[in-house]
């Protein structure tokens, strides 16, 4: 036979680890490779298949079956045995299932037990007692030691099984309690069902929702569920397995052209609710206040930068976005704000999760993507968004801000550049950074009969760039944001209340706080003389003295709090303060804030942040604000 004339057909099935009220997307992928000289016995490609042409355009059909109720470990007080909560599961095994050990003694009292780790054995085994019973079978060797062992791994395989069903797993970072610092073995790739070879009737599949038998040749009930693409589990998939089956079908002729079926790990339930922040109050007093209102501020990690080589300590089903965000949205609903600001707000997941949520609660918004391009598919951008409530306020008017283009600007305009020169291109590449911030004014809903003064506000949301090597640009960009909002408020003739809200990605010893709260920065910081007499770094600030700003400017934490936070964010590479709610002192006063939670709860589930309880690795900052009677200047 020419190999050079044929293809394998191959059938990628993937679904990720099942968590209750979590949207399960379903990815199913065929492709073909032509097969050269290399390659191996055509009788024996598994479960691929050998054919003559590549494979034709296809669709695909899909059922979900729900699978029986099984006793996950026999110890009694294995904590996943009482819970299927996902921090108990993550932080009792590595990355959400171990190694399943089943003792195979017949003298042992736990004979045919199944535990789910080492640990829950040895701890078992200290209860275990010696029984003698001449009709219970004689533990096999299996190739597992030698006879009259204790426990035996339930994934031995052999090389005929069909991996059709292999399991779904939760491969990820260590946990905190595991002993084992390397790899895991998944326990449900041993589950086999009989015959899958595919049947020919007119419903083009074999009915697997029928019993079928595991590997121990025990009955199993499968229940069909669905037929969709997307299953999202619920309460009665709690503690058990699911099953889903894939056929690729010719667009052209409905023949079926391959056939695949996986098991998914333990269906876990929704994560607990968040943990409640309850509010310090300020002690400072001041003139009659008028409208009050709550601000938070919020990065809440994007899709894109929401990875296990950034978080190897997280598993990475806890890094996906349909876990995250429900744990996101509810931490956001439980604060009960009235404006949310947000940073890394990802394009795509802004339209088809973010914004109808909000909406279906209540809430208006805007948004400001990045000026770069996609990375990737489209909408794998990330960038700011603003919420309010509509029963509180409505829209007056709204702006964005490209720091992008206020570089050019600045370069043509002001300092009279050639944007093409060896000297405007050292400049650009420094500042264009792609960095954006948004600005809203929002008007109280009830101000037609409000007796205040003042009835509208202005919120900045912003998100500074990142890397530390670039302290210049940071600093620029926050005079620039300062300078932007001033022209604006100033344009208005009014003493228009201001927040500035966002990610600043800037600690309290840096140039940028001293520039916010300050209204200057010190010729001598180091920010300031970034280039320190290296030609390669182009000199993007102006003289420190011009680096200014007219605004009375306090931050909020450090006002109630009398300090600022010591982390904002909390990761192992970084522990520290980035995020900030800034007000205008003259206008506005901070009635309380919620403190960062204790470092030990931050680590509860977890190294650092992200973790299954916190989906962010920032925390979000929760203020009530009041707007201050008697600030508005004479006419």
């Amino acid at each position: 036979m020419n190999k050079e004339n044929y293809y394998t057909w191959h059938l990628s099935l993937r679904v990720d680890r099942p968590v209750e009220g979590c949207a399960l997307q379903s990815h199913a992928y065929m492709y073909g490779k032509k097969i050269d000289d290399r390659y191996g016995d055509l009788d024996k490609v598994g479960h691929n298949k050998v054919c003559k042409e590549p494979p034709p355009q296809h669709e695909f059909s899909y059922r979900w079956f729900r699978g029986p109720e099984v006793e996950f470990c026999a110890y009694d007080d294995c904590p996943r045995r009482k819970s299927f909560s996902p921090h108990d599961w993550s932080m009792h095994a590595l990355g959400g299932s171990g190694c399943s050990l089943q003792c195979v003694s017949t003298q042992s009292s736990l004979y045919k037990s199944t535990f789910c780790n080492s640990n829950c054995f040895c701890k078992a085994w200290k209860t275990q007692y010696t029984v003698k019973n001449k009709d219970a079978p004689q533990a096999k060797m299996n190739g597992y030691g030698t006879p009259g062992g204790v426990i035996t791994p339930m994934t031995k395989r052999s090389s005929s099984d069909d991996n059709d069903e292999a399991s779904v797993n939760s491969a990820g970072a260590n946990s905190n309690n595991s002993n084992n610092s390397n790899t895991f073995v998944n326990p449900y790739t041993s589950l086999m069902t009989p015959n899958k070879s595919i049947s020919r009737q007119s419903s083009g599949y074999t009915d697997y929702g029928a019993s079928q038998y595991d590997g121990n040749n025990q009955e199993e009930e499968w229940i069909e569920i669905s037929r969709d693409q997307m299953y999202i589990p619920n309460e009665a998939d709690v503690g058990r397995k699911l099953k889903l089956e894939a056929s690729a079908y010719s667009i052209e002729t409905g023949e079926l052209l391959m056939h695949r079926v996986i098991k998914t790990d333990i269906v876990l339930s929704r994560s607990p609710d968040p943990p409640k922040r309850n509010l310090i109050t300020a002690k400072t007093s001041g003139p009659r206040g008028g409208e009050r209102f709550r601000v938070v501020t919020y990065n809440i990690l994007a899709e894109i930068y929401a990875t296990q080589q950034q978080y190897p300590y997280c598993d990475f089903w806890a890094l996906s976005w349909d876990y995250r965000f429900q744990n996101i949205f509810r931490e956001i609903i439980d604060a009960c704000p009235d404006v949310i600001c947000l940073q890394e707000v990802q394009a795509d997941y802004y339209e088809s999760h973010i914004y109808n949520a909000l909406s279906e609660v209540g809430f208006e918004g805007v948004y400001k993507q990045k000026t770069r391009a996609s990375m990737g598919l489209a909408g794998k951008v990330d960038g700011c968004a603003i919420f309010w409530r509509r029963a509180k306020f409505h829209l007056v008017e709204s702006y964005s801000i490209e720091f992008n283009e206020l570089a050019s600007r600045q370069a043509t305009q002001v300092l009279g550049m050639n944007p093409r020169s060896e000297e405007g291109l050292a400049y650009l590449n420094r500042l264009s950074k792609d960095n954006v911030a948004q600005l809203v004014v929002l008007e109280l809903a009830n101000s037609r009969t409000s007796r205040d003064p003042i009835n509208q506000v202005c919120i900045a949301n912003t998100h500074l760039y990142s890397n530390k090597d670039f302290p210049d640009v940071k600093l620029w960009q926050s005079w620039q944001l300062l300078q932007e909002l001033e022209t604006f408020i100033m344009s208005r003739g009014q003493n228009l209340p201001l927040m500035i809200c966002g990610d600043f990605n800037s600690t309290p010893d840096t140039a940028v706080y001293d520039l916010m709260s300050r209204q200057q920065v010190h010729p001598s910081h180091p920010d300031v003389n970034v280039s320190n007499g290296d030609d390669s770094l182009p000199n993007i600030l102006p003289d420190a003295m011009s680096i200014s700003h007219s605004f009375q400017l306090g931050s909020v934490y450090n006002t109630v709090m009398g300090e600022e936070p010591k982390a904002t964010n909390y990761t192992v590479q970084f522990k520290g303060v980035l995020d900030y709610i800034w007000y205008s002192a003259s206008n506005l006063r901070p009635l309380s804030c919620a403190p960062i939670p204790d470092e030990k709860d931050l680590t509860k589930h977890g190294y650092a942040l992200p973790s299954t309880q916190y989906s962010s690795d920032h925390v979000m900052l929760i203020s009530d604000m009041q707007i201050m009677r008697g600030s508005m200047p004479p006419n």
